[in-house]
């Protein structure tokens, strides 16, 4: 591709010489692996984007990597750690939780109980990395204040409104709970 263009740049008698054209092919073909490197290598300097780079990220933010884990979910860690800094208001826990849940999470304050509710509002179920979502919140909150988390689920009188019972029960588990491991 670059090889074509480069040969654009130059005056027209070469257009028929097979020399130039193998060496602005070969030039070209070089050009066009360098631009693909480079972009690889920019992507890795977003969280959202590294693919490679999550080790560096990780690393960086003394995050320790566990074999084997999705990507999304190293993402989702290293998300919330860059946005666990600073004064922990409800704001910021959840931010750090949204970072988790892919979705929207509401947190509620009770001083007089000297506690505090995370609630999933979105997400059905328990969400994917619950435990790497519990260790930022436990990390970033006062030590002072305990967490209390709510989980939205499908209820049967939920179900009933818009099914009978029978076909209730000619359905799978999970597809009313996609969540749950087959």
């Amino acid at each position: 591709m670059s090889g074509v263009r480069m040969k654009g740049y130059l005056p027209r008698y070469y257009e028929t010489s097979r020399v130039m054209d193998g060496i602005l092919q070969a030039q070209g073909a070089e050009l066009d692996l360098l631009r693909v490197s480079l972009e690889e290598t920019l992507a890795q300097f977003f969280v959202g984007s590294a693919t490679w780079g999550l080790d560096v990220w990780e690393a960086e933010l003394g995050i320790a990597p566990v074999p084997g884990k999705p990507d999304d979910q190293r993402r989702s860690v290293i998300n919330a750690k860059l946005r666990g800094v600073g004064t922990v208001t409800v704001e910021l826990i959840e931010s750090v939780a949204s970072a988790y849940s892919r979705g929207t999470v509401e947190v509620t304050q009770q001083p007089a109980a000297y506690q505090f509710t995370v609630r999933f509002v979105d997400t059905l179920g328990t969400p994917p990395n619950l435990g790497d979502l519990k260790a930022a919140i436990d990390e970033i909150k006062p030590a002072h204040l305990q967490v209390v988390y709510q989980y939205k689920y499908f209820l049967l009188n939920q179900l009933h409104q818009t099914m009978t019972i029978n076909q209730i029960q000619t359905r799978k588990m999970t597809d009313f709970a996609p969540f749950i491991p087959v």
